[in-house]
């Protein structure tokens, strides 16, 4: 397997090169950049994806070979990741010309509104309206909620902010980023040209970034119970709030077999590198219930970066895809260099972050089966707050028509991983769906899981809120009937 040791990306228009030791691997993007002296508008607020006040936009050839541009928390972003990338931050939206500072058209509108937020959080904001600036041409007030939910500020509120985003995105995605697209193409493919794996070797740290789905098993088995990374929105928050470093690292943000969504007449099948905000977007459609909960899980910045495979190692007890993609009866495809098995998702995890992933396998694929088309499907995620907070329980329910017999019920927050409620569904099959039926499966619920008590909930207020989760589902699925 051949290897290449420099980091190339493009920032203010010109192709920069980190050499493998000149710093450490992870060494995250909000970091390069306040050590630079032009580059400090970018500020750190959380250091773990909340506020917003780090957001940069990517820039990178799609599979049109155009260029897309994406908002991103720079703080949760590793250098290497910037590899065949265009880097924008704030100090790259104005222009001068003829000794004087033109305005871009994102942050003349937000003058034009008085939008201003306090200058710490105001340049992310720019950040994330420009990304919508490249990215649509009439946003709806959902579209604007969803790309500003991600930066968190009350200085002047968002009414201001929002018609500055109506306003500069009717003029069109049309800027001087635009005029240089094809010079920036043309940079990203000279880097993309060369498929070697990045290798960089440091004093404490190895770090891999595969390109192909070979050079990444390769590295797998060579290095095994190397941790793998392909967003970095967990591992990241871990090593700017602990100050822990993992030793070695597999980076497959970069590998474009991994990074796909198909679809046939049975089945959806997801790379495991494909990134939630596509997934959202791609399901909104096709299966509203799984698009639903991505609206509500992260800020869209994060969203740009995690992944479906990520989300589901990670194997959190409160993840909030979880019980859905368990209701809908997944599965999932493990691939080594020895070969390749299949396994149900419900089996997967089996313990508190504890799965059945070998020490030398990736997840390469999830496959959703297709639901039934009289499939009642609903998803609940109960926090404090609706945008970017970690759900306190989280809920899914499948069910064909009334046939209790093919109801799924999965909880989040209930117990030390992700589990369906068997006991529950056991004793609601073949009874008839009924308020009197549901509210004496409740109290089989109540004594089916044993929460904790943390800073979310206290144990019993879980109890009663998955108690009343299985209400409010049979509630919702009488309206139509």
């Amino acid at each position: 397997m051949d290897t290449q040791g420099n980091i190339r990306f493009i920032l203010d228009g010109e192709i920069r090169e980190i050499p493998a030791g000149a710093l450490p691997a992870s060494t995250t993007v909000l970091d390069y950049l306040r050590s630079l002296s032009g580059h400090k508008g970018v500020k750190e607020g959380c250091g773990e994806g909340d506020c917003g006040a780090c957001t940069v936009v990517i820039a990178g050839l799609n599979e049109y070979g155009s260029i897309s541009y994406q908002a991103l928390n720079s703080c949760l972003l590793f250098l290497p990741m910037l590899h065949a990338k265009q880097l924008i931050t704030i100090e790259n939206l104005a222009i001068r010309k003829a000794g004087k500072t033109i305005l871009h058209p994102v942050q003349q509108a937000l003058v034009d509104h008085y939008g201003s937020q306090c200058g710490y959080c105001t340049p992310g904001m720019v950040m994330s309206m420009f990304a919508m600036f490249k990215s649509y041409t009439n946003p709806q007030p959902d579209d604007i909620r969803n790309n500003l939910s991600g930066n968190l500020c009350r200085c002047t509120g968002y009414v201001s902010m929002t018609e500055a985003v109506i306003d500069a995105c009717a003029k069109g995605p049309v800027d001087h980023f635009t005029e240089e697209e094809e010079v920036i193409a043309g940079k990203l493919r000279e880097i993309l040209s060369d498929k070697r794996c990045l290798s960089l070797a440091g004093e404490k740290q190895n770090y891999f970034s595969a390109f192909t789905l070979d050079d990444a098993l390769t590295i797998r088995d060579r290095h095994p119970g190397i941790r793998i990374v392909a967003g970095a929105t967990d591992l990241a928050v871990v090593q700017n709030k602990r100050q822990v470093y993992a030793e070695s690292l597999l980076d497959i943000s970069h590998c474009d077999e991994m990074d796909f969504v198909m679809e046939d007449h049975g089945a959806w099948y997801i790379g495991g590198a494909s990134k939630l905000e596509y997934l959202r977007e791609f399901m909104q459609e096709r299966l509203p219930a799984l698009s639903a909960v991505l609206e509500v899980f992260g800020s869209r910045q994060i969203r740009n970066s995690a992944t479906i495979g990520g989300n589901i190692c990670n194997a959190s007890p409160i993840g909030d895809l979880l019980p859905l993609l368990m209701v809908l009866d997944c599965s999932l495809s493990l691939m080594s260099k020895t070969g390749k098995r299949t396994v149900k998702l419900s089996d997967f995890i089996c313990g508190y972050r504890q799965t059945l992933l070998d020490e030398k396998e990736l997840m390469v694929m999830l496959t959703i089966p297709r639901p039934a088309e009289n499939t009642i499907l609903r998803t609940y995620k109960l926090s404090r707050r609706r945008e970017v907070d970690i759900s306190t329980v989280s809920a899914a329910f499948s069910m064909q028509g009334e046939d209790t017999a093919s109801l799924r019920i999965a909880f989040g927050g209930m117990a030390d991983r992700v589990k369906r409620a068997g006991r529950t569904e056991a004793f609601l099959a073949g009874k008839i769906w009924s308020r009197e039926s549901v509210e004496a499966a409740m109290d089989v619920l109540e004594s089916e899981f044993e929460p904790i008590h943390d800073a979310r909930a206290q144990a019993d207020s879980r109890r009663i809120m998955a108690g009343n989760l299985l209400l409010r589902f049979y509630l919702e699925s009488r309206e139509g009937i």
